[in-house]
C-alpha cells in the first residue's frame, strides 16, 4: 500500500493530509507555523509503518471541501471523502463514526455518544477518542459537549473548537 501526503489550507494553516489508496487516512492540524515540520509525517510514519511519500494535488477535493465548510456550508466531509480508518479500532472507532452523525450546528454531550455508540458510562472513553481522532475537523468531534453544555477542550486549543462551534451557529 502507498501513502501519500499533501497539504489542505484552512483558516488554523495548512493542515497534512494523508491519503492511503482507501481513502483520507489522516489528517492534521498542524501546531507550528510550517506544516512542514518534521515531527508531523514522523507520527505518521511510526503508525503507518511507511514513509508517505509527497504528493502535490492529492487534497485538492478536500480543501474544496474546507473551503466551502468555513464558508458557512454544512459539508459532511464522510460524504465525499472516503475515510481510511485504519488508525482507530475498538470503542474508539465506534464513537468517532457515531460522531460522524451529528448535524451542522447541533452538539451532543460524551455520554450521549457513549450512549450512542452502544456503551452508556463510557463518556470518558469518547473523550479519548475525541483527542486522538485522526480526521480534525473531517469527523466533528468539535460537536461533541459536556454534558452541562459547556465547550470543553480541543486539544490544546479550545479557542479552534469555539470557533468550529461559532462557524456553524451562523
Amino acid at each position: 500500500m502507498t501513502f501519500r501526503y499533501d497539504f489542505a489550507p484552512t483558516p488554523f494553516g495548512d493542515a497534512l493530509a494523508v491519503f492511503s489508496d482507501e481513502g483520507i487516512v489522516r489528517f492534521d492540524l498542524s501546531e507550528s507555523e510550517d506544516p512542514l515540520v518534521p515531527w508531523l509525517l514522523e507520527g505518521i510514519t511510526r503508525q503507518l509503518g511507511t514513509v508517505p511519500v509527497p504528493d502535490p494535488g492529492a487534497a485538492d477535493e478536500l480543501a474544496h471541501l474546507l473551503a466551502d465548510y468555513f464558508d458557512g456550508d454544512p459539508v459532511r466531509f464522510d460524504q465525499h471523502l472516503p475515510l481510511d480508518w485504519r488508525l482507530v479500532d475498538g470503542f474508539a472507532l465506534t464513537a468517532l463514526q457515531t460522531i460522524c452523525t451529528i448535524e451542522w450546528g447541533e452538539t451532543m454531550s460524551y455520554g450521549e455518544i457513549a450512549v450512542r455508540a452502544g456503551h452508556p458510562g463510557a463518556a470518558r472513553a469518547v473523550g479519548t477518542a475525541c483527542r486522538l481522532t485522526p480526521f480534525s475537523i473531517i469527523v466533528p468531534v468539535h460537536r461533541v459537549v459536556r454534558s452541562d453544555g459547556s465547550m470543553g477542550q480541543y486539544g490544546a486549543h479550545p479557542e479552534r473548537k469555539r470557533y468550529l462551534l461559532d462557524l456553524e451557529a451562523g
